[in-house]
């Protein structure tokens, strides 16, 4: 549903395609059918159909629909220097609650964070897709591989380079648990990916619309840079890599 809000489109239905073995107890079905609805419910959204296969392990396939109101869709690939760069949405409070998780002892000592919660549910601005659609976005991408990562296909698919003021973002709220596991909380929105945010690119001259913050901007060249300069590691999640990132 973000990669369609990410289109600038309004996520309308789902098609899902569920392969599990005969021993997978009924529970755990109803409980993932109750989570797609409830996903879908605010936006007015639904499950419309898919399929159920008998399979030799749990295998979960998801179509995402929208409607994109009759304007064409923003895709990665407009981005034009000059652009400012902006993104909606949390960015690092995953990874954070990623981190606490990992170094928790118990249940109790992570369950009321803000930081797990925003892991183990994340709150997509599903609505900000199209608003930004409407407001004159050049290119946008849904934010869950991390925010360098997703940049870069903006970059490399609308022939530009971006680069992030590191002074930009919003990193309060992580600055606990960063003290806590030594590291920097920048690092955690730039390649931390998985709250699902938006990033956009918009017109220098309309800025960008309510609930976005401005976090760079679009020159000419190629990649993505902090500050002018080359991030030190690893841009977030590689699919074709065996493992991931380190932090």
């Amino acid at each position: 549903l973000a990669d369609i809000a990410a289109m600038g489109a309004v996520p309308t239905a789902l098609l899902v395609g569920l392969g599990a073995p005969g021993t997978l107890p009924v529970d755990w079905a109803v409980a993932l059918a109750d989570g797609l609805r409830d996903e879908c419910a605010p936006l007015g959204a639904s499950v419309v159909g898919g399929d159920l296969v008998r399979a030799e392990a749990v295998t979960v396939a998801v179509t995402a629909l929208g409607d994109l109101a009759g304007r064409a869709p923003v895709t990665r690939a407009g981005a034009r220097p000059g652009d400012l760069v902006a993104v909606a949405g949390k960015v690092g409070w995953s990874a954070a609650g990623l981190a606490l998780l990992t170094m928790a002892s118990s249940e109790s000592e992570v369950a009321e964070s803000a930081l797990v919660r925003a892991h183990r549910q994340p709150e997509p601005p599903y609505r900000a897709g199209a608003e930004a659609a409407e407001h004159g976005a050049t290119a946008m991408i849904d934010v869950s591989d991390g925010l360098l990562q997703d940049l870069g296909h903006v970059a490399s698919a609308s022939g530009v380079a971006i680069d992030l003021d590191p002074t930009g973002f919003e990193l309060t709220p992580l600055l606990g648990t960063a003290a806590r596991c030594g590291v920097d909380p920048l690092d955690w929105a730039l390649t931390g990916g998985e709250d699902h945010a938006l990033a956009a690119t918009f017109p220098a001259e309309l800025g960008a619309p309510a609930g976005w913050r401005l976090v760079g901007r679009v020159d000419a060249g190629a990649g993505v840079t902090v500050g002018g300069q080359p991030y030190r590691g690893a841009g977030g999640w590689s699919h074709f890599t065996a493992e991931p990132p380190v932090p």
